[in-house]
């Protein structure tokens, strides 16, 4: 589709050494926006957290004791 979209008329060996490239620059560009959307949730989810913490706070029965519960373990990539 990229070559079809790009108007060249190439050889097979042209053809196969563009569609090649652009698979390359493409997985290039998904990984680079995946970490920026990685950053991003990261900045956001303090706030977030902070959030819940307020509303739960106020939903919890007065005298109660307040557990942490445990963090499963995180998955990085």
């Amino acid at each position: 589709a990229a070559l079809r979209d790009s108007g060249l008329l190439l050889d097979q060996e042209r053809r196969d050494l563009f569609e090649s490239r652009y698979m390359q620059e493409r997985r290039k560009m998904e990984q680079a926006l995946r970490q920026q959307i990685e950053a991003e949730r990261q900045q956001q989810l303090p706030a977030l957290i902070q959030e819940l913490k307020k509303e739960f706070q106020s939903q919890q029965p007065k005298g109660s004791a307040v557990t942490k519960p445990t963090e499963s373990p995180r998955k990085d990539r």
